[in-house]
């Protein structure tokens, strides 16, 4: 817990000394100030790993430290001290934020234990914050490994287009991981709940490369014997992955290109529109 710094805020000058010297003992880097206005300050212009505040100040009550803490660094635990220890103003205290309440006298090894714990809390908070952005970063871009300062450029421009709604062209030889940037752009976008979909383009002939994509309706051709919900339909509110999509043929491009401009589709041989979205 050395060099921690720490906010104390008493008015009492013989107590602050106190309090300050007892702190400094334990390796605390230790910041006075016996006022509500002065405190408030304080915090705007620097960081602290907890603050100690009496409750009762010449120009307010430690509420007012509180709620300046928890607005300028929330990660920040306060400690209120005060010698006019009561249920309710404990229980105001809590309310308003405070982390801990201790009451005056103030023994030094009961104030090291709570600032202890403060200092414990605001690190947890610390560590948590670093996995979770860690686990984000790991799972928007999952299986990708980038050593090159060209991928690092295509990683940033994934994360700039997964936020927005515009149709991706992704471009590249084959095996060079065009679906896992398609992937990483899904996982990364406010769709990342819906489905994600890939379909091979090249694989299929065109009539049945059409209806997997749009849907068909009963009877629409021999065989036909049910409605089919397309992919397009299946993708709608997530990410649709059309793989070599340069293998189709230009009349299929022709409706994927309605498609996409539309935002809407038409199973095969039926007479209604149906959203993508």
């Amino acid at each position: 817990m050395s060099d921690k710094h720490i906010l104390l805020v008493e008015d009492d000058a013989a107590q602050s000394a106190m309090l300050s010297m007892e702190l400094k003992r334990r390796g605390l880097r230790v910041d006075s100030e016996k006022s509500v206005a002065g405190a408030v300050k304080r915090l705007e212009k620097q960081i602290f790993d907890a603050v100690v505040t009496d409750l009762r100040l010449g120009d307010g009550d430690g509420l007012k430290v509180i709620a300046a803490a928890k607005a300028s660094q929330p990660e920040t635990g306060v400690i209120v001290i005060t010698g006019h220890g009561t249920i309710d103003t404990a229980v105001a205290a809590m309310k308003a934020g405070a982390f801990d309440y201790l009451t005056k006298p103030v023994e030094p090894e009961e104030l090291q234990l709570a600032l202890r714990k403060v200092i414990e809390h605001r690190d947890l908070l610390g560590e948590v914050r670093r996995l979770r952005a860690e686990v984000r970063e790991q799972s928007g871009f999952s299986g990708i490994v980038s050593a090159s300062a060209e991928m690092r450029k295509v990683l940033q421009l994934v994360s700039k287009v997964a936020v927005t709604d515009a149709t991706v062209l992704v471009t590249g030889e084959s095996g060079t991981g065009k679906e896992l940037v398609a992937r990483a752009i899904h996982d990364n976008s406010p769709r990342r709940d819906g489905s994600f979909v890939a379909i091979n383009c090249g694989a299929l002939p065109e009539g049945l490369l059409e209806s997997e994509l749009f849907g068909h309706v009963k009877g629409s051709f021999t065989g036909a014997d049910r409605n089919k919900r397309g992919l397009f339909e299946e993708a709608s509110g997530g990410t649709l992955f059309l793989d070599e999509i340069s293998e189709t043929t230009p009349g299929l491009q022709v409706k994927l290109l309605r498609a996409l401009q539309e935002g809407e589709i038409r199973p095969s041989r039926a007479g209604w529109p149906w959203p993508r979205r």
